[in-house]
């Protein structure tokens, strides 16, 4: 039986190579399907016969408690982003400086989730997703259900290989199609459905939802060019990718990422972009590394997707303070790979430089950036019923007649007991850059309020009051219950920044309340500072001056602030002197794009610690843009004001150097 056992392992794992990766069946599907079954029971009769690359490995029954961590053998880099032609030509240019004239190897970028393999003996040990670069975490269960991949290479070698787990179009499709009938949420796109699939601690679901692999590079390789390296992959039986090229020249290389641009549509799976490594890997190793990146390869980007819908109505919100904001209510449409439903249009001057009127077919981006954008009206697909968007006079919530602001752009409901500016004070105040509590998201807060549970900031603090109430409520368990009212009782400790962002003083963010917060140290010195005293901070002008003095002028306020501090929340600074770095103090940022080693809110952090400041648009006065994947329309309005760029890179060398 051991012979048996061993001869259908092998015959079904060349089986599997043939039809999954090179498209060239050997067995018709029920004599695969045959032999399977047979090995089943085998298996289940003589399991001390059971090898560890047996095909049944694949049927995704494995549960696992979490996921472990991983530390890779050989650090797994990520790769710098470029976004133009120039800067293709710029990389060209930084490689042949140091190695002269080189060939490179371009490959389509799939968008999917990058994955290190370990194959010892020729046989598939252990998966993990990149992590930090250093450490990931193991994925091996769910690795194993992809039918592409070999369990057992055509070679017994020991191999350190990096790929992507992708998923196709037409299983994208028909996954959603699934999930639709089953009225479950749909995902947005491939990408995040793939790595969605490969994050179950449940096997089962990752092999039911059909994923695909491509591997694309070996880290330790005693050949001479990136391109022998595939081509090695290949022999041993793993799946590359037919599209790569071997381009001579950077003219060929800009030729490759016209074609593919054009052709991106007709692929069977997501590409964002193509990668441009270095062949010669004598030149690669001479060429090294930054901290983060490779100096030989750089992933070009396309352009952001730009695409069509309608715009079917105009309506405004209320926020905390009163302003009232129009936003555009769009037919649903998919801008790189989120459906886009409702879109900002900040304010009633927008819409008329923007010549927006409701029927209008309109084009709609997001650039590199989160928030999708109304670009301008399509003029050609005007015929005549559009209709000119006039601006309301009263509040949508409370009928209050609507005043105009001094600068004369934004409209603002008078009524500081309107019912919406109301849950959206309460709503800023629990917000993630003001007391950051979690548990209570929009919808809840907007439900305790209707409930009559939270009127005001203090009920936040005597939820723990009514615990059982809550607990009895739909949604709510013990456990969720216990999470939110420790998540209350840490907000406590905040640094007085954070309570000042939250109490809603007109103009003041966690920007200016961190300025407040370092310049007072205390709320009792703030809530005592004069006017002129105001004035003499950088960046407090009048205004801001003004609305702080009419805030703690206000008894009520003081009242509140009483009440915070008599429950223990801190009223203290806790953070840190400014400091001072010649790269960031003084000057102002703006930040675009992912940065793959930190996240924005720490990378606003330590600018604001060194004494930067930090914007959300890009003008004359900023002094450095932060581009990091996907950026956009702030880098190219950068590059027109030619403005400093830092890439991650840069980021990562000021952050480094900083004492």
């Amino acid at each position: 039986m051991q012979e048996r056992i061993l001869y259908l392992v092998d015959v079904l794992n060349k089986a599997n190579v043939e039809y999954y990766v090179f498209d060239n069946p050997t067995l018709t599907d029920n004599e695969y399907d045959s032999l399977m079954d047979e090995l089943i029971k085998l298996e289940e009769k003589y399991p001390e016969y059971k090898v560890s690359n047996s095909p049944t490995g694949r049927i995704g029954n494995e549960v696992i408690a979490e996921f472990k961590k991983f530390t890779h053998p050989t650090p797994m880099f990520s790769l710098s982003d470029v976004f133009n032609e120039e800067e293709v030509r710029d990389f060209d240019r930084k490689v042949t400086a140091v190695v002269g004239k080189t060939s490179y190897m371009c490959e389509l970028k799939m968008d999917g989730l990058a994955v290190s393999l370990i194959y010892k003996d020729g046989k598939f040990v252990s998966a993990a997703t990149r992590g930090d670069g250093v450490v990931g975490e193991e994925i091996t269960h769910n690795v194993k259900t992809i039918k592409k991949l070999p369990l057992t290479l055509k070679k017994p070698v020991d191999l350190e290989v990096r790929g992507e787990i992708y998923m196709r179009k037409d299983v994208f499709n028909k996954l959603n199609e699934e999930r639709k009938k089953n009225n479950l949420q749909l995902f947005q796109n491939p990408r995040n459905a793939a790595a969605g699939s490969i994050r179950q601690l449940d096997s089962s679901i990752a092999r039911d939802r059909n994923l695909d692999i491509v591997l694309y590079h070996l880290p330790n390789t005693n050949l001479s060019l990136h391109s022998q390296t595939i081509n090695y992959l290949s022999e041993v039986g793993l799946p590359t990718n037919p599209n790569n090229k071997i381009c001579n020249n950077i003219e060929e290389v800009m030729e490759y990422i016209a074609y593919w641009t054009k052709k991106r549509p007709t692929l069977p799976y997501e590409i964002d972009g193509i990668v441009i490594k270095v062949d010669n890997i004598e030149y690669q190793k001479k060429l090294g590394f930054t901290v983060k990146y490779p100096k030989w390869a750089v992933a070009y980007k396309f352009p952001a997707e730009k695409v069509i819908t309608k715009l079917t109505d105009i309506v405004c919100t209320v926020g905390r303070t009163g302003q009232i904001t129009p936003n555009a209510v769009l037919e649903p449409v998919k801008v790189a790979g989120s459906t886009i439903r409702r879109a900002t249009l900040h304010n009633y001057p927008y819409i008329l430089e923007k010549d927006l009127k409701v029927g209008d077919y309109v084009y709609l981006h997001k650039a590199g950036d989160v928030i999708p954008e109304v670009v301008g009206p399509v003029i050609e697909r005007r015929t005549g019923a559009e209709k000119t968007y006039e601006m309301i006079k009263n509040c949508p919530i409370c009928n209050t007649k609507l005043e105009l602001s001094s600068s004369k752009i934004d409209y603002y409901c008078p009524n500081k007991n309107c019912q919406a500016r109301m849950v959206n004070s309460l709503i800023h105040f629990i917000s993630r850059d003001a007391m950051n509590i979690d548990g209570l998201g929009d919808r809840i807060m907007e439900d305790f309020y209707n409930l009559g549970i939270i009127k005001n900031i203090v009920d936040i603090y005597k939820l723990k009051d009514k615990k059982e109430d809550l607990i009895e409520l739909e949604g709510f368990g013990s456990k969720s219950v216990s999470n939110l009212l420790i998540s209350i009782e840490e907000s406590k400790n905040n640094s007085l920044e954070r309570l000042l962002n939250g109490l809603g003083i007109s103009g003041i963010g966690l920007k200016s309340a961190r300025l407040l917060a370092k310049k007072y140290e205390t709320m009792n010195n703030l809530m005592n500072a004069s006017f002129e005293e105001l004035l003499e901070i950088k960046d407090i002008g009048e205004v801001l001056a003004n609305n702080i003095n009419k805030y703690f002028s206000n008894p009520a306020n003081r009242i509140l602030i009483n009440e915070l501090e008599q429950i223990g929340i801190n009223m203290n600074y806790n953070g840190k002197k400014v400091k001072f770095a010649e790269a960031i103090t003084g000057k102002k940022f703006v930040i675009t794009g992912t940065i793959d080693f930190m996240n924005r809110d720490k990378i606003k952090e330590i600018i604001l610690d060194y004494g930067g400041n930090v914007s959300e648009s890009v003008s004359k006065k900023t002094d450095v843009v932060i581009c990091g994947h996907d950026a956009g329309s702030k880098y190219n309005k950068a590059i027109e004001l030619n403005i400093t760029i830092w890439d991650a890179n840069k980021l990562q060398e000021v952050i480094e150097s900083l004492n």
